[in-house]
């Protein structure tokens, strides 16, 4: 899907290197250096307009998050909440997913998030999904062991595709609901996508997983 051209995005993003690191060349980030400490770090890729990471680094100032989107269009959206209440504990970065791997050092992410990310429905360009098994490798190596993969989507083709990926991979999915809205899970922070999907009356769908401890390392 092309994404809507924003005028001064570009200007917009380059003018705030404290607050978003966008990518011009592909080399490894020192994120522990960047937030000045050593707390855990966790990561939401394809973040979109950036509520959900920004109320979730709002809310817990004893974790640093990274907000991953690699659109200028949308990245923007982010960084103007950002712009408008800074917080210490979060940095936006404008990158694609594929490029992870050179970009944050190995074993030094604490969990990540994957939030209605695009289902690229045509069985074709499967391996473009963010849970297809291509990208279960990036994760595997970017994660500590024992960390946790959490995956929230409507799209319910993509969440079967994901159940089984994870369950083949092997992962241990220790949490799975297709009606997150009506289930026991505590503490759920809306997206964009997911108040808009919500207020249709689709369902949400969720699981959380973590790495066999014998495959992970």
């Amino acid at each position: 899907m092309r994404k809507r051209y924003v005028e001064g995005a570009k200007d917009l993003i380059n003018a705030h290197p404290d607050l978003i690191i966008n990518i011009d060349k592909i080399e490894m980030i020192n994120f522990r250096s960047k937030f000045n400490n050593d707390l855990p770090i966790h990561v939401e890729i394809g973040m979109g307009k950036g509520i959900f990471i920004h109320t979730l680094a709002k809310n817990n100032p004893n974790i640093n998050y990274i907000g991953i989107e690699r659109f200028d269009s949308i990245i923007v959206k982010a960084l103007d909440k950002v712009i408008e209440n800074p917080l210490k504990n979060l940095i936006l970065l404008r990158t694609d997913a594929v490029d992870l791997n050179h970009l944050i050092e190995k074993g030094s992410i604490n969990r990540i998030y994957l939030n209605f990310s695009d289902p690229w429905p045509k069985a074709r360009h499967e391996k473009r999904r963010l849970t297809s098994h291509k990208f279960l490798d990036r994760y595997k190596r970017l994660l500590l062991p024992n960390s946790e993969l959490h995956f929230k989507t409507d799209n319910l083709g993509l969440f079967d595709f994901s159940v089984e990926e994870l369950t083949n991979y092997p992962m241990d999915i220790i949490y799975i609901t297709r009606d997150l809205h009506n289930s026991d899970f505590v503490g759920n922070i809306m997206t964009e996508f997911e108040s808009k999907f919500a207020k249709r009356g689709n369902l949400i769908y969720k699981l959380t997983a973590k790495f066999k401890e014998n495959e992970n390392g």
